[in-house]
């Protein structure tokens, strides 16, 4: 089977992180996935290593891949564009969505029109998703899929494994606080600086990790503001850490008994909270779902009060100053990623839904694996 997926944007985040870890599994289930991107933000390095990659905006190129691969699938992710390329094509094959931008307002022109394609249903990755989704169509199947992590790649390294020698170097006697995405006013970095400035006010144990924002459209607002705010000294900040090497930073934040934060306003589903907990890094975020369909409060991590900045600072020193509470928040982290996100528990989910919207027979893929 081989599927096409098309998404506008290839960037560093979590819908492409989502669709690594799916398109490496799928592919152990004889399932080829294809990736058609109009964009590039600097994700390439994400997705090159595992599946074929398209790159172009040119209308004639796309709807001559269209044709030319024989796709048993096609997988339109928030491109309302794609669907007149579908039909130029010609494609008569089954057509999925998902739906993955939290935003109502963004998410609208993606589904307001389908250009006489009719889809098998919608994927997207929470409850809270679906609930967005549901207010602007109520006539085509609505599917949670959460994303899913590659365990045995993203895990709690060893001290042995840990390499010291790489960027971010870990400070003496200080305890990390990562902040991992872009720099846009979704993410909110701006409570990010404010919640650093509390911080760097009441204690000098704390260093703070912003990584990514390399090619963001606010990264230059965030460098004038963090220089303007004098927070170079407790904000260290890491335009471009590979995706690859992302496992060796939570393990340096783990190590020190740091957590992550989160200020985003929204989200449809949050990759970096399940990156951080299945790395034993307990997380602190605002109580809003979907973040609560991942971090449940006080055994994963902490939630604070909307965005509120004394209490996210006074969160993160509930664990920041409790070693014993550190240590149980990152155990039971690691354990709900195992059980509620690994990639073979959501993208098995994913595979059956394919196999059976292409009326593939579940043995005769299974035995093309097994080959």
């Amino acid at each position: 089977m081989k599927v096409l997926v098309i998404w506008r944007l290839l960037t560093v985040g979590g819908v492409n992180a989502g669709w690594r870890n799916r398109s490496i599994y799928f592919k152990k289930h004889g399932i080829d996935t294809e990736f058609l991107y109009t964009t590039d933000h600097g994700g390439l390095h994400i997705m090159e290593d595992v599946a074929p990659v398209y790159l172009t905006k040119d209308e004639q190129a796309i709807i001559k891949i269209i044709k030319n691969n024989n796709y048993d699938a096609i997988i339109v992710v928030d491109t309302g564009a794609a669907f007149k390329w579908i039909r130029k094509a010609n494609y008569q094959g089954p057509v999925l969505v998902e739906a993955r931008t939290p935003e109502l307002i963004k998410l609208k022109p993606h589904l307001k029109s389908f250009r006489r394609i009719q889809p098998e249903a919608i994927i997207v990755p929470s409850h809270y998703q679906k609930r967005l989704v549901s207010i602007l169509t109520d006539e085509i199947p609505i599917h949670v899929i959460y994303n899913g992590i590659d365990t045995s790649f993203y895990r709690a390294l060893t001290t042995e494994e840990i390499n010291y020698e790489s960027e971010p170097h870990l400070p003496n006697g200080k305890k990390i606080v990562g902040w991992i995405g872009r720099l846009d006013n979704r993410k909110n970095w701006q409570m990010l600086l404010e919640v650093a400035k509390l911080m760097k006010s009441q204690r000098d144990d704390i260093e703070f990790w912003v990584i990514g924002g390399a090619q963001s459209v606010q990264r230059e607002e965030f460098a004038a503001k963090w220089q303007e705010e004098q927070l170079a000294d407790i904000v260290k900040w890491f335009p471009v850490i590979p995706y690859q090497q992302m496992p060796q930073v939570y393990a340096k934040i783990r190590q020190s008994g740091g957590c992550t934060l989160a200020t985003t306003k929204t989200e449809s589903f949050g990759n970096t909270f399940i990156e951080s907990m299945v790395c034993g890094v307990p997380v602190v975020a605002s109580k809003m779902m979907p973040v609560t369909e991942l971090v449940v409060h006080g055994e994963h991590g902490l939630l604070f009060r909307g965005q509120n900045v004394e209490d996210a600072v006074k969160q993160l020193a509930s664990i920041l100053d409790h070693p014993s509470l550190h240590q149980q928040m990152s155990e039971a982290a690691i354990a709900r990623v195992h059980e509620k996100f690994a990639i073979e528990v959501v993208a098995e989910q994913y595979v059956e839904f394919l196999k059976k919207i292409g009326g593939i027979d579940s043995v005769a893929l299974s035995g093309v694996n097994s080959e």
